[in-house]
């Protein structure tokens, strides 16, 4: 069985040595790189507007350069390049996955940042052995090419840590970290780490190479008002059962109340599937279009959907054991988009759909534990 992410993570912050100091590392890494930037900029006096050129030509280079080392050697084991490959595609790939994006503690900045001596070694083995050579032509172009070179290095840790910060810090709400953060969130997706969005700080070359993927973000109930209601119940099955049974959508009218009918694949449904439905919540019939946007068997199972009267809906299950049995939780997060269904809804559609979701919890427990006692039996 494929392990599981915080199982990957358990065993990797384990590992980590207890004398680490993330604050040391970070704090080691920024200063190191704007001494050295302040040191080849120190030699930069009087520059000309052409020299000027050095800086765009000189982050475009870096941007390349990024590129293709995390497309080519991040995602493709190369003999060279062992190490980074191991890092990068085996440690931070497995840390986070989607759903699973952002560290918890300081010292998951260790499987963010990258080790420390290596902006050490990229100053002193690639920048300044460049920054010698152009200095012979022009000491201006080779100290705004030196600093811009250990500058985009910075940037690139800069960024990646904002990619994986949690949601609720405020440079999330920054509107170019909240893309990137999209794009890097995609590209952690197992199916497209080794294809898509390989830059971190600019989707240039992605964009340049055919390279770049983006899909519309879900719905953020921390980010939009929505209505939410959860509800949870106990059934006497582990949770990989539970929610494969919870997810099989084509048996919702079992057991859900304001589920008529459904049309889509059968069998629990994976991320990307799509299938239609037709209700009766709250008193009121309507439809819903939905899309599954993430299926973590055994422990969380996320879907959204769109319907009548400018209705958006974020359903998600997740499952914990408890004992030999499972603990299913089940929150739904809705709104309407006019001003008439919204006052609808705060008056009377909310309380009647909250009584038919604790009223499918019910329903579930009864017809999941028929059903997976059926097929143990």
């Amino acid at each position: 069985m494929r392990q599981t992410t915080e199982a990957f993570r358990s065993r990797y912050r384990a590992d980590i040595h207890p004398l680490y100091n993330p604050w040391l590392h970070g704090a080691f890494v920024l200063l190191f790189g704007v001494l050295a930037i302040s040191v080849f900029w120190s030699t930069v006096h009087q520059v000309l507007p052409l020299q000027w050129l050095a800086v765009p030509v000189t982050l475009l280079f870096f941007n390349l350069g990024v590129y293709l080392v995390h497309r080519h050697l991040g995602h493709h084991k190369k003999p060279f390049a062992r190490l980074f490959y191991a890092r990068h595609a085996g440690d931070h790939h497995s840390f986070f996955a989607p759903g699973h994006m952002t560290y918890n503690s300081a010292r998951d900045w260790r499987v963010i940042l990258f080790p420390a001596w290596l902006i050490v070694l990229h100053t002193l083995v690639i920048t300044l052995p460049l920054w010698w050579l152009l200095k012979q032509l022009d000491a201006n172009v080779a100290g705004l090419v030196g600093g811009c070179l250990v500058l985009g290095y910075l940037a690139y840790e800069v960024f990646h840590a904002c990619e994986h910060l949690p949601p609720h810090n405020p440079l999330t709400r920054l509107p170019w970290i909240r893309q990137m953060r999209r794009l890097h969130e995609l590209h952690h997706r197992r199916e497209l780490m080794q294809e898509r969005n390989f830059n971190i700080v600019f989707p240039l070359m992605d964009y340049l190479f055919g390279t770049l993927y983006w899909e519309p973000e879900p719905l953020d109930p921390t980010r939009t008002p929505m209505t939410r209601m959860q509800h949870q119940t106990v059934i006497a099955a582990p949770p990989i059962a539970v929610l494969a049974y919870a997810s099989t959508v084509a048996l919702w009218p079992q057991w859900h109340p304001s589920s008529l009918r459904i049309d889509g694949p059968k069998g629990p449904l994976h991320a990307g599937a799509r299938f239609e439905e037709d209700i009766r919540a709250g008193g009121r019939d309507g439809h819903l279009s939905w899309e599954v946007t993430q299926y973590l068997p055994g422990r969380r199972w996320c879907a959204r959907a769109q319907g009548d009267h400018g209705l958006s809906l974020l359903l998600t299950y997740e499952c914990e054991a408890e004992g030999d049995s499972t603990r299913f939780v089940r929150t739904l997060h809705y709104q309407f988009s006019g001003l008439a269904m919204r006052i609808a809804n705060r008056l009377l559609l909310k309380r009647r759909i909250d009584h038919e979701s604790a009223a499918s919890m019910l329903a579930l427990r009864e017809m999941a534990h028929q059903h997976l006692n059926g097929v143990s039996a």
